[in-house]
């Protein structure tokens, strides 16, 4: 993964990508990118690993790519790997729905046009530099990262196992009674991936939601 979602939104510096491309060109060995959680302008870009200009030889989506309209995934992969499967070598009884191809297409279509990437780049940043004031306020936040709308924030708390509650599940319950919902992960991670249509005004309060129910937590 070009950032590691289910770990908690862990980023890489910028350049990982580009140099894991060239150390696997080196040795001659194939990269493959896992974009399911990060492609289709999640990231602020068309693909993550754009961010570091890096064209894996294999890249696998999903998700997004029906726009959550129907299950649809894609295997991306150069001429070179592609054209290794001969006729009759691989089959898939559902693969090419034609239904499932038209919406993809659409849901493509849409993030183009919509300049959907653009927005993620823009409402994360607003995103981040809002709950930055959180941890500069030395509340139960002490860490902010993630990149177009891919973001997490890190809670005063040692990291836990994947699944367990701990203080960012308590964090998480507020947030909800408050009216908005966010996933966490490891006990002090929780995860905010909002939709790439979202506002500058609700992208707004979703901090307010957010900074008013850390000060519920902290109190």
């Amino acid at each position: 993964e070009p950032i590691q979602g289910e770990a908690g939104v862990v980023v890489p510096d910028d350049g990982y990508m580009k140099k894991a491309k060239e150390l696997c060109e080196k040795y001659n060995v194939l990269l493959i990118a896992d974009e399911v959680q990060t492609g289709l302008g999640r990231t602020g870009y068309e693909l993550a690993v754009h961010h570091d200009q890096c064209k894996p030889d294999m890249v696998v989506l999903g998700k997004a790519l029906s726009g959550g309209v129907l299950p649809v995934s894609a295997v991306l992969a150069t001429d070179e790997v592609m054209l290794q499967l001969k006729p009759g070598e691989h089959g898939s009884t559902y693969g090419g729905n034609p239904l499932a191809c038209k919406v993809a297409t659409a849901a493509l279509e849409i993030l183009r046009d919509e300049k959907l990437s653009e927005n993620a780049q823009a409402r994360g940043e607003q995103l981040r530099n809002g709950l930055q004031k959180l941890v500069d306020d030395n509340s139960s936040v002490v860490k902010v990262r993630g990149r177009g709308l891919l973001n997490a924030i890190v809670i005063d708390q040692p990291k836990m196992g994947y699944g367990a509650a701990g203080k960012a599940m308590e964090l998480c319950t507020i947030m909800m009674e408050n009216g908005l919902l966010a996933k966490p992960t490891h006990g002090n991670i929780i995860r905010f991936a909002p939709p790439l249509t979202i506002t500058e005004q609700e992208t707004d309060e979703c901090l307010d939601i957010i900074a008013s129910s850390v000060k519920e937590l902290d109190s």
